[in-house]
C-alpha cells in the first residue's frame, strides 16, 4: 500500500479571461490503505489534484511522490473511475471489464475478471449490456473494470454524484465492504460532505487551490448520518463553506 504525497503543486491554465490557478503551492498528503475524500466548490482544484496524482496533469512546478510501507519511493499501479462509468454499449459487462487486463493471458484474465465481478455483486450480469444494466450496476462495472488491474492506489472523481440517493447509499456500503475486503490507498473527490464522512478517515478541504481545512473522521464503519459523531462532523465541515461567504464585521 502506499502513501501519497502532493508536495507544493502548482498549475495554472492560461484563458481569455486570465489565468486560472486550481493548484497553488498545494501541499497535501492521503494515509496508505485508508479511504480519503476531497471536498470544496466547484473550481477550487478538486479535479487537477486528482489528475495530477493521477499522472494525467503534469504539475507546473511541484511534485507527487509514493511511497510504500517501508517509506521507499515507488510507482504504483493506479486505477481511475469517473462519474460516468464510459462501458462500451457494444461490450458485455466481462468483455468491458476485461479491457483492463487485456494483456494477461486467457485463463488468467478470465479468472480475474470472475473475482472481481462477484466482488462487485455483477456475477449474475456479466453477459448483460450497459444499455441493460442500472445506473448503480453501471457504475460496479466500471469500479470493477478498476478493481481488475490490482491496482495500489484508486482514484475516485465524483464517482457516485450522478447515482440516485438510494442506489448511492448502497453503493458506500458496497465500497467499503470491497476496501475492507482488498485494502489500499483510495481518493475520492466529492462535492457530498456527507458522502465524505460516510466513506472517509481523511477529508480535506480545498479553497481556491490550497487546503483550507483537514479533518478526521475516526469513526468504525459502516456509518449512517445516524451514527455517533457523523452528523456533527459533517455539520462541522459544512459550517466552513458558509462562513467562508459571510460578510466581514466593519
Amino acid at each position: 500500500m502506499y502513501r501519497i504525497e502532493c508536495r507544493h503543486l502548482h498549475k495554472e491554465f492560461r484563458t481569455d479571461r486570465g489565468p486560472i490557478i486550481p493548484a497553488a503551492d498545494l501541499t497535501v498528503s492521503f494515509p496508505a490503505g485508508e479511504i480519503s475524500s476531497v471536498v470544496g466548490e466547484s473550481g477550487c482544484g478538486k479535479t487537477t489534484l486528482i489528475r495530477m496524482i493521477a499522472g494525467l496533469e503534469a504539475p507546473d512546478s511541484g511534485e507527487v511522490v509514493f511511497t510504500d510501507e517501508h517509506g521507499r519511493p515507488g510507482r504504483p499501479r493506479i486505477g481511475i473511475v469517473f462519474q460516468e462509468p464510459r462501458l462500451f454499449p457494444w461490450m458485455s459487462t466481462r468483455e468491458n471489464v476485461a479491457l483492463a487486463v487485456r494483456k494477461l493471458p486467457a485463463p488468467e484474465r478470465e479468472k480475474r475478471v470472475d473475482e472481481v465481478l462477484r466482488l462487485v455483486g455483477l456475477g449474475e450480469a456479466a453477459g448483460l449490456y450497459p444499455p441493460e444494466l442500472s445506473g448503480g450496476m453501471a457504475q460496479r462495472a466500471g469500479l470493477a473494470r478498476a478493481l481488475a488491474a490490482l491496482p495500489d492506489v484508486l482514484l475516485l472523481d465524483e464517482a457516485f454524484g450522478a447515482l440516485d440517493a438510494l442506489t448511492r447509499h448502497r453503493l458506500h456500503d458496497e465500497f467499503v465492504r470491497i476496501h475492507a475486503s482488498h485494502p489500499l490507498t483510495a481518493v475520492l473527490i466529492t462535492h457530498d460532505v456527507a458522502e465524505a464522512v460516510i466513506l472517509s478517515r481523511t477529508i480535506v478541504e480545498l479553497r481556491h487551490g490550497k487546503v483550507a481545512e483537514a479533518f478526521e473522521a475516526p469513526f468504525p464503519y459502516p456509518r449512517t448520518l445516524g451514527s455517533p459523531g457523523v452528523g456533527e462532523l459533517t455539520d462541522r465541515i459544512f459550517s466552513t463553506f458558509f462562513n467562508q461567504h459571510q460578510p466581514s464585521e466593519s
